[in-house]
């Protein structure tokens, strides 16, 4: 008899149960080969789907395909808890006459992380032990009886792996695991162990879901070469020839010898010498202006054929400045196939793919949900650029979708654009993952960013390198790419949109550009409807989250248009624009904030410093909202203090305001103010995020009421609560939706996306279709997400995993109109 594990839409063509688990192992046994782990994740490949050996789940999948119109139950067959299951029985309870203490306790633990992956594959890592003082985990792998379970191991040392060679294979994860716990001297298991079972969950989705996905497209191919970018090193290779011919040509070009240009040449020629160093986790602080695109991808390029690292992933803090990168990175390596620009997730995840009982759901019959869930997203492009809110979410949120991208961070270098924006409650989670990446995955890390935050100031402290700074004597390269004058209109008075309308129109008297950057979308608004209502002929224009990638793009090209041919305009923006951002104003005028949005801003105004000093102007808005904006509050009012003390003391902070030390002094007293909220504190749960995922066993607050209630210990040696913490965890605290627009009229934009998601569309077809949708995709809130819904501005399709706006939902000028009652109003269906 045939078990069957998957049977294909085309031509009822069966994949059997032993093809599966042994491809998937195979798949798995490659990304677990990245850090040294081929043979634990290996293991997760070949278990994950034991349970369909079983006859209840061969009845199940016969049925759903003899009857595709009234399929059974979704997951009424468990089928992923009986991989979990042998682990346990084999491992954790200790064999009579056992006297190797340490075998035992690396098979059990062996058992508790591979086990978790397994028995979570469809949905997330279970909890260990979660806020009720139960175990998720024992629930399934100890307590639950599950009917055929002997019959489907017997079929397993049959089919797929014979029971001596089980067991040496297991032997072989065993050493694996031992020899991954030697190497970092840190006492604490746990966090450890949180990372590791990250990893091999990631490796076990990616593998199952890309196995999957070929079986049903029948290509074999892909499969064999999912995990390796078409010739990996020389690829990289001709890239950086080709980077090099784009720098020879500005380094020989006109105004070569300029000290701005020279000061360029030098610090790129520094980024390559740290190129050939062993990986670590490095900081480059070149100013704005100093041409850090090309400096870091010089170093990435070299560094990446150097040591043979397979992906370059570029980290930006806001979408805004993808695109822009994207773009300029395409032009030097003249390649748009091996670059992957990955903005935001369109579709919802399944965060709780489980039933009431507990089961694990898997769609045997492809589905739209199916579909959606083996859409090509695992991030295996050579080069990609992504957010900072992506890359948090694939160690740290729930579903399967983000974290199985994981793995794809391992062997690669890993530039984070302007740094300083990681958000403050992700501070020690965000520090953990990178000081993982380089201690256990043999990633680089490059921090960039005029304004360095001081990471390894906190207590769950950034391993960065001693000396590993790029630019050399970076005081100097500062003071002389200093360019602007700040001017403090903040600390005397506040001024209020009307007075801030008349302040922009003072200033146009005599400087052509004026960019303003405001606290909030809401005042950023206020003012543009101002300055245009008079139907100026100067144009202003409009810059927010609420207007999606391409929109941005559009805006921002116009605006630069103008200021290369030095027409008058006027820029409103939130703070999108100062991050990265290559746009230069003849003035600025910055809404009181932390001194690293001060600095930032001051990069936007005469940034290649071609017209002498030019004037930034800090202001303090009367009308911004900020009591639900914590850290935008704190650092406004620890820079006024600074600005006070450059009032009273001229000398003060080396009579610079945005000196080095300036910044260190700031964020040392920023993240001392923010301290207790550094390690993502829970407020229902009274609970920081690093004790459900990391803390000590000793120092679990769980794990002591679980022994102080039933008076015996936990029965396993991770107490971690993975779930709990996955469920909530947010980047951005207030709970999005990712939704599509209905922006631009031309071929490939939101409106055609919108209706071709209406459509019938392969896997291949879903997965290009969703990479396109990112670029006219913005996030609502709940309460924008309620009122569109009210206002019949919102419409769902793919069983409510995709949602767009309609057409009145969203204005040209600037954005989202939650009204949905702009002038060109209708449904987009």
């Amino acid at each position: 008899m045939d078990y069957i594990a998957h049977i294909r839409e085309s031509d009822h063509e069966i994949q059997t149960v032993a093809d599966h688990l042994m491809e998937t192992q195979q798949l798995a046994e490659t990304y677990g080969d990245k850090i040294g782990i081929q043979h634990i994740t290996g293991l997760a490949g070949m278990l994950h789907d034991l349970g369909k050996y079983t006859e209840k789940f061969q009845n199940y999948i016969r049925l759903a395909v003899q009857s595709p119109d009234i399929p059974p139950k979704r997951g009424s067959v468990d089928h992923s808890t009986a991989g979990g299951k042998l682990l346990y029985n084999l491992f954790h309870i200790q064999p009579q006459g056992t006297v190797d203490k340490q075998d035992f306790m690396n098979k059990a633990l062996l058992s508790e992380v591979v086990g978790n992956a397994i028995i979570s594959h469809h949905a997330y890592l279970q909890d260990f032990l979660d806020p009720t003082l139960e175990s998720k985990f024992l629930d399934r792998v100890r307590d639950r009886e599950l009917e055929g379970f002997d019959h489907a191991v017997s079929l397993f040392y049959e089919q797929v792996m014979e029971e001596s060679a089980f067991f040496r294979y297991v032997n072989q994860a065993g050493t694996e695991l031992a020899d991954y716990m030697e190497r970092e001297d840190h006492p604490n298991i746990e966090l450890k162990m949180m990372f590791l079972s990250k990893f091999v969950f990631s490796a076990l989705i990616d593998a199952d879901r890309t196995n999957t996905r070929c079986f049903e497209e029948n290509n074999v191919k892909d499969e064999k070469n999912s995990n390796a970018p078409i010739n990996g090193q020389q690829l990289f290779q001709t890239y950086y020839e080709r980077l090099m011919e784009r720098i020879n040509d500005l380094q020989s070009g006109e105004n070569a010898d300029t000290t701005i240009n020279l000061l360029r040449k030098q610090m790129s020629e520094q980024c390559e010498q740290f190129a050939d160093k062993p990986s670590g986790i490095l900081t480059l602080s070149i100013p704005t202006g100093g041409g850090k695109t090309l400096a870091s991808l010089r170093y990435a390029l070299k560094h990446a054929v150097t040591f043979e690292k397979k992906h370059i992933i570029y980290v930006v803090p806001f979408t805004t400045i993808i695109e822009q990168n994207a773009r300029e990175v395409r032009e030097i390596i003249r390649d748009d196939a091996n670059i992957l620009e990955h903005h935001s997730n369109v579709v919802m995840d399944e965060v709780e793919d489980i039933d009431a009982e507990g089961h694990e759901l898997e769609d045997v019959v492809m589905n739209t949900h199916q579909k959606l869930k083996l859409a090509k997203d695992n991030w295996d492009s050579p080069i990609i650029f992504t957010t900072m809110v992506q890359f948090l979410n694939v160690f740290y949120a729930g579903g399967s979708r983000n974290v199985r991208r994981l793995h794809n961070l391992s062997e690669s270098v890993i530039i984070f654009d302007e740094v300083q924006k990681v958000p403050t409650h992700c501070i020690s989670l965000f520090n953990q993952a990178l000081n993982f990446l380089k201690t256990y995955a043999s990633s680089s890390i490059v921090l960039c960013t005029a304004t360095q935050p001081e990471l390894d100031f906190v207590h769950n402290k950034l391993d960065i390198e001693p000396d590993g700074e790029m630019v050399h004597d970076l005081d100097h390269v500062i003071e002389k790419f200093k360019r602007v004058e700040i001017v403090d209109k903040a600390t005397d008075d506040t001024i209020n949109t009307e007075k801030l309308a008349d302040f922009v129109e003072q200033i146009l008297a005599d400087e052509p550009s004026v960019l303003v950057i405001l606290n909030t979308k809401a005042v950023v608004k206020n003012l543009y409807h101002r300055l245009t209502e008079g139907n100026s002929a100067i144009p202003v224009y409009h810059l927010s989250t609420s207007m999606c990638p391409a929109h941005r793009n559009r805006i921002l090209e116009e605006v630069k248009q103008l200021l290369e041919h030095k027409k008058p305009v006027v820029c409103i923006s939130t703070q999108l624009i100062e991050a990265g951002v290559d746009i230069s104003f003849d003035c600025v005028i910055r809404s009181l904030a932390g001194l690293d949005s001060i600095a930032q801003a001051a990069g936007r105004c005469n940034r290649h410093g071609r017209d002498g000093t030019k004037q930034v102007y800090v202001i303090d808005h009367e009308e911004e909202k900020l009591k639900d904006l914590k850290e935008i509050k704190i650092g406004k009012e620890i820079t006024r203090k600074m600005f006070i003390d450059l009032k009273r003391d001229k000398t003060c902070y080396g009579g610079n305001i945005l000196s080095g030390h300036a910044l260190e002094i700031y964020f040392q007293k920023y993240y001392t103010e923010l301290a207790s909220d550094l390690n993502y504190y829970i407020p229902k749960l009274r609970k920081n995020m690093t004790e459900l995922l990391s803390v000590s066993r000793n120092e679990n607050t769980y794990y002591r009421s679980y022994y102080d209630e039933k008076d015996a210990f936990l029965p396993l040696f991770l107490a971690n609560s993975y779930k709990t913490a996955a469920e909530h965890f947010q980047v951005i605290k207030d709970h999005t939706t990712a939704v599509i627009v209905p922006y631009g009229d031309g071929e490939k934009e939101g409106k055609e996306i919108i209706a071709d998601l209406n459509g019938q569309q392969s896997i291949e077809d879903l997965s290009s279709l969703l990479r396109r949708a990112q670029q006219f995709t913005i996030n609502i809130t709940n309460t924008d997400k309620n009122q569109l819904s009210h206002n019949k501005g919102l419409v769902s399709f793919l069983d409510e995993k995709i949602w767009a706006l309609t057409d009145g939902a969203y204005d040209d000028s600037y954005g989202l109109n939650v009204q949905n009652d702009s002038s060109h109003g209708g449904f987009i269906l």
